[in-house]
């Protein structure tokens, strides 16, 4: 099968909106993805899928840390600035917006939910790697609905 006709498929799977984050004010960067889950519950891990030219893969691995923001509805628009390349790192955070986790990992203030990981293993195959992340804190907000992705384009519950 060729890259285009998965990548078309893999469109058809609905998936929850994430930025993954890393780095200290000043020197953040992260991306939006939806190549992540949780792993086990004991201990508490999740994996994400990073590509190796992201501009977050060498700081993830640097840090040993990174963040992950499940984003709600009404976070959209950031969901389109961490995806696009006309804005990047620290350019990409509004000040206000986000704090620093125990970790050191940006966190995105009302965020669906977030979780706050130190690196605990990595996998590479061919142009990704797999982090793992030990999830140490995380918090969540009981008032939001998920964004969504499908078909290419990000969606709310209620179909748009």
């Amino acid at each position: 099968m060729d890259s285009a006709k998965f990548k078309s498929l893999m469109r058809h799977q609905a998936g929850a909106v994430t930025i993954i984050t890393v780095g200290t004010p000043g020197s953040r960067t992260g991306l939006t993805a939806t190549a992540m889950c949780s792993l086990t519950d004991t201990p508490p891990t999740v994996l994400i899928c990073v590509n190796r030219t992201a501009s977050a893969h060498a700081p993830i691995r640097a840090a040993k840390c990174f963040g992950v923001n499940i984003l709600a509805q009404d976070h959209f628009d950031l969901a389109k600035r961490f995806s696009t390349k006309i804005v990047e790192g620290e350019a990409r955070f509004d000040a206000d917006a986000w704090e620093t986790l125990a970790t050191g990992a940006p966190a995105l203030k009302g965020a669906l939910a977030t979780l706050d990981c130190e690196l605990a293993d990595e996998h590479e195959f061919q142009t990704h790697s797999i982090f793992i992340g030990r999830v140490r804190e995380g918090r969540f907000r009981e008032d939001a609905q998920p964004l969504l992705y499908f078909r290419g384009d990000f969606w709310d519950v209620k179909g748009r």
